[in-house]
């Protein structure tokens, strides 16, 4: 990352995190509905995308920086998370990924009411692969990519000033 300043890398990785974003919000209008857990992973990925146009626009400021590597990183572990979900790896949430627990004590009135409170789009269930990924998989693994940005954009004016 020699060639370009904090500020670039900083406003490069929020752009990043809108073009997620916009992906998500394509595939979404292309019929793939999200679950929680997708949803859920957009807003660090809001937060990263603002901030980095808050450094574009005011300037690099080294705490901006650090908020979206947090942002980032937060992005990075629900995927990695939701990832797992799909996988089987671990258990997600109750009521979007494996259904409706204690039906053997329900009544018929409350199972058609947890029924019609459950949500359509599964979370544990993959809606769309590439290579055998999921777009959760993908999503934690460009994530990750974000976080190496901002994380080079937060200690990159050290390097800059020679003082790292």
């Amino acid at each position: 990352m020699n060639g370009f300043s904090s500020k670039h890398i900083a406003v490069t990785a929020g752009a990043g995190s809108a073009a997620l974003l916009a992906a998500a919000l394509t595939f979404q209008s292309l019929g793939y509905a999200p679950c929680e857990l997708c949803i859920l992973q957009r807003w660090p990925h809001l937060v990263a995308a603002i901030i980095g146009g808050l450094i574009w626009f005011f300037g690099w400021k080294r705490w901006l920086a650090a908020l979206g590597l947090i942002a980032a990183l937060c992005a990075t572990g629900l995927a990695i998370y939701h990832a797992g979900v799909e996988l089987q790896i671990w258990q997600g949430p109750q009521h979007c990924s494996g259904g409706v627990s204690g039906l053997a004590t329900m009544s018929t009135q409350d199972l058609m009411a947890a029924l019609q409170q459950a949500p359509v789009v599964r979370c544990d269930e993959v809606a769309w692969s590439l290579f055998g990924i999921s777009m959760a998989g993908w999503n934690a693994i460009l994530s990750a990519g974000l976080a190496a940005l901002w994380l080079a954009s937060v200690r990159g004016r050290r390097r800059e000033a020679g003082l790292a």
